[in-house]
């Protein structure tokens, strides 16, 4: 037995078994064969005589058959009574002459009865004999003389000992002499026949056999239903080892050893493994008719049909164990082994190979080291390549071949994933459950599905993974049949595809259960890992390919390189190594990585669970908050829509991916899908830029409202930029161009959440900042340049949306709910609402309405609803205007031919605004600074800070226009109001609080005209008198004496006469009645005649003054002087007053002189 462990191949042609004693008669044949073979090298003629001395053995070896016959000079065993009939049933006739042929032809089919029992036993003794002849060594020599001599190894074997025919053997892939090579495949045929004919096997695996209960091994006694079975068995007790199953028998180290060698050295062909022969021999003339044996060949067909519907399952069960054993020792596979031998020694995948269980022998060893070397671009042969490709399809296609998958996931399998066996079904239920999606996973169990990924490498050629390859092969042939076939981009033109038309459900899911793996290791990726290997190193300090380091863990890298990735030139440091003063090491990623960066990122925001550190720290959260959102990217919008209410983990996390996304959208997906037609209309150029910086976005946001966008857009970029309003990081061009602004003058912003700043907090500081340093006509603004630009954006940016406001929002939801029911959001549609209904809405929201169009009056551009129906009449009529002075251009402009109706309209809402509260007019309020307070000071003091005063400073400082009293500018401004209400009712708040009712019934045609010229104001002073109500006709009262001061006030007027002022009044400057007291004076000259129209209406208005100073006397001199300078009398008048001053004034000296006598006289005495 020391000779047999000298030999580790355990093939023994030359061994002797000591449980077996050969029979007297067995030691005289071959005694007799003995003289014919004993100096073979002296004996001439080459191949035929050692064919010969191979007869001459075989003469020997059938000794124990019979007798006589075995004492005849050529004993053939087709003469032998006992196999006739077999022969004659079994095996061909052209055989019969070759003892080695027929021996083989019955082996191959005896199964059970198939064989006679006396046959049979006559079959084993004769392969007993000849495994253990020390004469078929010297045959071996004659047969193989040249080959040993090519074979250095077996050349340097000493011969006598048994080591020749050993290494043979193992070198009988390099044989290529015919005859050497059939003589020695048909004794390792023999010999593998029976377990009880390899040397040592029995001393090695007895206790373990008995232990099993894997047959009998008495000595002598020869069981035909042995055959094959116990190995097979042994191999199965040892899968059931490696798998941990319950009640497995733990193998003794000698015995594996000698299992998984004889599994070895049958690896090349299929018939050498006994068990697997007989169960897959219909099997293989099913599936692999035309497949040679030989070298693994039949093997690896039967491999490729095994989950087949025809195939047997006795032999899918039985290449299994044989793929179990492959997963323990690759050696097993005879192809694999062959192909891959030089790349393993290349790059040292074998190092401690000693041990046939060595770690460096596992399947998932030499995957993993020869796909580092693939990855890491070493050249590794194609012949190899296609065998890992093989086995990497084969590990994915059937979980049971992992004994970690088997042993973890046991209890997910059983709960989850029973019945899924074929074609890796049941591996893609486990990475379902792995995702989330079918209940929790064990972390073993998650680790051996992580493990098993990588070690098959999926990502590196689709069509490993049969599940995913059958299910999107429609969308694969669709959407991707640009790309060549097992290409990476593969994988990448599926994800850009999931959730649109071409995707089918079933690819959807494998695709999603497979990239959630992906997800989680960077190196799983191979277009990132070949692209950003060199910025891993660099920057994360990564391992190889198939190594990893607790300090950076796989997971974890991705986010270092897109923390890289987004790093601004400003941010990108550079670190000198001192030696040079041209070395450097830059602190931003080479634009290849980045690239592939923003693909994954784009690929992970298309499901939450594609980004493994979202959904490890916002697990309960999603649970919490979005179990209902199951649609695609619903259940990130749900976590930034709750954002307040996270945990502080996940609040983070969230918060960095939603800051990562405003500086580029793109990242969203489905967003830039549902934005295609909008993208391609208005924001290409931006959207082609590699950088974004957030441009994108802003485009989108400008555009919401153009007829290419649809719902879903509008939606999602609404979104968004509810989203923004919740921390001032989330818009990062505001971010970028306000931090420093941001740091100096807003410290005192309240954060609601650590390092979190509401946006609008931060605009309304920095916003406030600047209208206080313009109001203040500062030096220089302290808000800086780009600060102020970017502020302009954010600040009309909300003026869209009242849900972008959301103080405003909180403040109105209970009138928007009461008024605005029905107006959509966006466009500002509710803002104009609640500005509509302002006399209807609560006083908190009232109070915010009316702020909000303080800030829009100041500052027009902020009116969003202004700007976007007057758009092109701005461009029209106030391109060289500012900003502020928009408004004021276009009220200038209001009444030309070339306005837009709608333009026209929107303009008077903004007059009739302005006009409620002299605080909402800018240019009045400035104007009339120091007139306010002089006239108006009563009207001040009962107003509140944050209500309208309904005009009434604004009625105020009219009657002291009439009264000729207001300073130069502040005059300027309202004789512009007041012609401005003269043509439009409406623009004159009083007017339509007290006379509302009397205009509806004295003046309803005029009410309704579409277009206002005057029309109403001039029905209510001819209806003078039937006015009823007090109020309405002190109103109209004041109209009429308005209209004494300037013409321009009364259109009506102003129309008629515009001929008459042009020819008697064109040199007299318009105000202070000057123009009117010119017209009166030339309709009392006789000489001159005016125009008719002009001439009645000019009597209209002075019957109407004459009524009105009767029904409302002066209340003043100033009145009274205003009366008699616009009374038809007023040269009589002013004639009487002055004959009556010269009167007093005589009558003043006469009795002064008399006064002073008498005092001179009381002098005198």
């Amino acid at each position: 037995m020391a000779d047999c462990i000298r030999v580790p191949l355990l093939l023994i042609f030359m061994c002797s078994l000591p449980l077996f004693h050969p029979s007297r008669a067995d030691n005289n044949g071959l005694a007799k064969a003995r003289p014919n073979a004993a100096n073979p090298q002296n004996q001439p003629g080459g191949a035929g005589q050692a064919a010969m001395n191979v007869g001459a053995a075989e003469r020997n070896l059938g000794a124990g058959a019979s007798a006589q016959r075995k004492r005849s000079a050529g004993w053939k065993l087709s003469d032998e009574a006992v196999c006739r009939d077999d022969l004659t049933r079994l095996c061909s006739k052209e055989s019969w002459n070759n003892n080695l042929e027929l021996l083989v032809c019955l082996q191959d089919k005896k199964e059970d009865t198939e064989i006679a029992p006396d046959c049979n036993h006559l079959l084993w003794n004769y392969k007993y004999n000849l495994t253990t002849d020390p004469k078929l060594e010297s045959v071996a020599v004659e047969v193989c003389r040249s080959t040993i001599s090519e074979i250095k190894e077996c050349a340097a074997e000493e011969l006598g000992k048994g080591y020749l025919v050993s290494c043979l053997v193992d070198h009988r892939s390099n044989i290529s002499d015919y005859q050497c090579n059939q003589y020695i495949t048909k004794m390792a045929t023999i010999v593998f026949s029976d377990y009880r004919l390899l040397c040592g096997f029995m001393d090695k695996c007895r206790e373990d056999i008995d232990a099993l209960r894997c047959g009998s091994i008495s000595t002598g006694e020869k069981d035909i239903h042995s055959q094959g079975e116990v190995i097979a068995c042994l191999e199965k007790g040892l899968v059931r080892e490696a798998e941990e199953q319950p009640g497995a028998h733990p193998i003794k180290d000698e015995c594996k050893k000698s299992i998984m060698r004889v599994a070895e050295l049958s690896s090349d062909d299929f018939h050498l493994d006994r068990y697997l022969y007989f169960a897959c021999r219909e099997d293989r003339e099913r599936f692999c008719a035309n497949t040679l044996a030989g070298e693994g060949r039949v093997y690896k067909c039967l491999f490729n049909h095994k989950f087949e519907e025809a195939m047997s399952e006795r032999c899918r069960e039985a290449l299994t164990t044989r793929q179990k054993l492959i997963a323990q020792d690759y050696k097993v596979s005879y192809s694999l082994a062959k192909a891959c031998k030089s790349d393993l020694r290349k790059y040292r995948c074998s190092m401690d190979s000693g041990m046939p269980r060595a770690r460096e022998a596992r399947l998932s060893y030499l995957l993993l080291c020869l796909e580092s070397a693939v990855h890491r671009g070493r050249v590794v042969s194609g012949e190899c390549q296609g065998e890992m490709m093989d086995y990497r399809r084969m590990l994915m296609e059937d979980f049971s071949l992992s004994p970690e998958i088997v042993l973890h996931c046991r209890s997910e399998i059983e709960g989850h994933c029973s019945g899924l066996h074929r074609k890796g079904r049941t591996l893609h239920c486990l990475m379902r459950v792995g995702r989330g999606d079918m209940g929790a996973i064990d972390t073993n169990c998650q680790r051996a599905l992580q493990n098993l990924i990588q070690e098959a490498d999926p990502g590196a050629d689709y069509r490993i993974d049969r599940a995913l390859n059958e299910a999107c092969e429609s969308v694969i042939q669709t959407a991707c049949k640009h790309i060549r076939n097992g290409d990476p981009m593969i994988l990448s033109c599926l994800m850009e595809h999931l959730y649109t038309d071409k995707m089918v459900e079933d690819c959807e899911h494998r695709l999603l259960e497979l990239q959630y793996f992906i997800a989680r290791d960077w190196k799983l990726d191979p277009i990132l890992f070949k692209k950003c290997q060199g910025d891993a190193a660099r920057l994360c300090h990564t391992q190889g390919w198939n190594e990893t380091s607790e300090m950076m863990p796989p997971g974890a890298i991705f986010s270092c390189l897109y923390r890289h990735a987004y790093r601004s030139v400003e941010q990108g440091r550079r670190f000198h190594d001192g030696n040079t003063e041209t070395g450097s090491i830059t602190w931003t990623l080479s634009r290849d990585c980045k690239v592939e960066v923003h693909r994954i990122l784009h690929q992970r925001a298309l499901d939450v669970k594609l980004d493994p550190e979202l959904q490890r720290r916002c697990m309960t959260d999603l649970g919490k908050w979005c179990s209902e959102k199951t649609e695609a990217g619903q259940e990130l919008e749900c976590l930034q829509d709750h954002l307040e209410d996270l945990v502080s983990d996940c609040r983070n996390v969230v918060g960095n991916l939603t800051e990562l996304e405003s500086e580029d959208i793109q990242i969203e997906a489905l967003l830039m899908r549902a934005c295609e037609p909008v993208i391609q209309a208005y924001c290409h150029e931006v959207a082609d830029n590699q950088i974004d910086s957030g441009d994108l976005m802003e485009c989108l946001a400008q555009n919401k409202h153009q007829k290419e966008m649809n719902d879903k857009c509008s939606v999602g970029v609404t979104h968004f930029q509810l989203i923004q309003i919740k921390d001032f990081r989330f818009s990062y061009k505001f971010k970028t161009a306000c931090k420093e602004d941001v740091l100096k003058l807003c410290p005192n912003i309240k954060k609601n959440f650590p390092c979190m700043l509401l946006r609008v907090d931060v605009v309304i500081c920095l916003s406030t900042t600047v209208r206080n340093d313009t109001l203040q006509d500062a030096k220089e603004q302290r808000v800086s340049v780009k600060c102020r630009k970017q502020l302009r954006v954010e600040e009309v940016e909300m003026s869209e949306d009242i849900r972008l406001e959301p103080e405003l929002y909180e403040s109105c939801k209970q009138d928007i709910s009461h008024l605005c029911q029905n107006v959509a959001f966006g466009n500002a549609q509710v803002i104009e609402c609640l500005k509509e209904n302002k006399r209807q809405l609560t006083q908190r929201c009232h109070q915010k309405i009316f702020k909000l169009q303080e800030v829009e009056m100041v500052d027009p551009e902020l009116d969003y609803q202004l700007m976007r129906v007057c758009k092109h009449m701005i461009r029209r009529f106030c391109t060289e205007s500012e900003g502020k002075n928009v408004l004021q251009c276009l009220k200038q402009n209001k009444n030309s031919e070339m306005m837009d109706p709608k333009c026209k309209q929107m303009i008077t809402k903004r007059q009739i605004t302005q006009n409620t509260d002299y605080r909402l007019n800018p240019v009045l309020r400035k104007a009339c600074k120091a007139d306010i307070p002089k006239f108006c000071q009563p009207i001040l003091n009962k107003a509140t800070a944050d209500s309208e005063l309904e005009g009434q400073v604004i009625a105020c400082l009219k009657l002291k226009y009439a009264d000729q009293r207001l300073s130069s500018d502040c005059e300027d401004q309202i004789r512009v109001i007041l012609q401005e209400s003269a043509l439009d009712y409406r623009l004159d708040p009083q007017l339509q609080i007290y006379c509302t009712q009397e205009i509806s019934r004295l003046c309803p045609e005029e009410a309704a005209a579409q277009e206002q010229t005057g029309q109403v104001e001039e029905c209510l002073k001819l209806n003078l008198l039937k006015i009823k109500k007090e109020d309405c006709k002190k109103e109209v009262l004041n109209m009429l004496k308005e209209s004494k001061a300037d013409i321009f006030v009364d259109p009506v007027l102003h129309t008629a006469c515009a001929l008459d002022i042009k020819h008697h009044c064109a040199a007299i400057p318009p105000g202070r009645g000057r123009q009117m007291s010119c017209l009166m004076e030339t309709l009392q000259d006789k000489r001159v005649r005016l125009q008719p129209e002009c001439k009645k209406r000019l009597q209209d208005r002075i019957d109407m003054w004459s009524f009105a100073a009767k029904v409302a006397p002066a209340e003043g001199f100033s009145d009274l002087a205003m009366q008699v300078m616009t009374s038809p009398s007023k040269n009589y008048i002013l004639t009487m007053i002055g004959a009556s001053v010269a009167l007093l004034f005589l009558m003043g000296l006469l009795c002064g002189r008399i006064t002073k006598r008498v005092t001179q006289e009381l002098k005198d005495r």
